[in-house]
C-alpha cells in the first residue's frame, strides 16, 4: 500500500484497523465524487434547458435572444408561486490603483472631521479598507462609502468618491443558480444542495 510519504509498505505490516479506515474512506470519496459528477451533470442540463426556454420566450415576442441571460439574471417560477428557478450573474470587481488616492483623501477628511470626536469614527473608515487573510479588500464595504457621497460636502470626500467609481474594474462574472421554495410563513427559500448547507 502506498503511505501518506509516498511509499509502497507491504500490506502484511499494515495495521488492520489503517486498513480498515483506508477502505472506508476510498469508499466515501468514491460516492462523494459520483454524487458531484451528478451535481455537474444536473447544472448543465438545468443551464442548458433554462437558455432554451428564454430562446423560445424570444422567439414567441419576436426577437432575438443572445445566449447568456441579462446582466442581473432572471427566474422561472411555478404556476403557483411556490418554486422558482433563479439565474444570477454577478461581476467580480476588483480596484485599480485610485483606490489608494480615495484613501488618502478620506484619511484627511476624518482626520479634519475627527479632531474633536473619537477614535470610533477613524475605526469605520479603517474597517472600510481592511484586507482579508488573502490580502483582498471587501469590495461591499467600499462600495457602501459611495452610498453618502451626495450627502457629505467636502471637495475631498467628493473627490474620493469619484477615485472610487474611477479604480472600479469589472475583471469577469460569475453565474450562480439556485432552486428556491416557499416556506409556510410565505418567504422564498434556497433549497441548499451544498453539503455544508444542510
Amino acid at each position: 500500500m502506498l503511505d501518506s510519504k509516498q511509499r509502497l509498505v507491504p500490506i502484511s505490516t499494515v495495521d488492520d484497523y489503517d486498513i480498515e479506515i483506508n477502505d472506508f474512506v476510498e469508499k466515501h470519496i468514491s460516492e462523494a465524487r459520483n454524487i458531484q459528477q451528478t451535481l455537474k451533470t444536473f447544472k448543465r442540463k438545468v443551464y442548458e434547458d433554462c437558455y432554451a426556454f428564454l430562446e423560445l420566450l424570444a422567439e414567441k415576442y419576436e426577437t432575438k435572444k443572445k445566449r447568456g441571460g441579462a446582466k442581473g439574471g432572471f427566474s422561472f417560477s411555478s404556476y403557483d408561486g411556490a418554486l422558482q428557478i433563479k439565474i444570477t450573474v454577478q461581476d467580480r470587481i476588483t480596484f485599480g490603483p485610485e483606490l489608494q488616492i480615495a484613501k488618502e483623501l478620506i484619511d484627511e477628511c476624518v482626520q479634519d472631521w475627527s479632531s474633536d470626536a473619537n477614535d470610533y469614527l477613524k475605526v469605520l473608515i479603517n474597517d472600510a479598507f481592511e484586507v482579508d487573510r488573502e490580502g483582498n479588500l471587501n469590495t461591499g464595504r467600499i462600495l457602501s462609502l459611495r452610498k453618502h457621497k451626495d450627502k457629505i460636502i467636502d471637495q475631498r470626500w467628493m473627490n474620493a468618491m469619484e477615485a472610487i467609481a474611477d479604480a472600479i474594474m469589472v475583471t469577469g462574472s460569475k453565474t450562480y443558480l439556485n432552486f428556491r421554495e416557499r416556506t409556510s410563513e410565505g418567504k422564498l427559500i434556497n433549497i441548499p444542495l451544498d453539503l455544508a448547507a444542510l
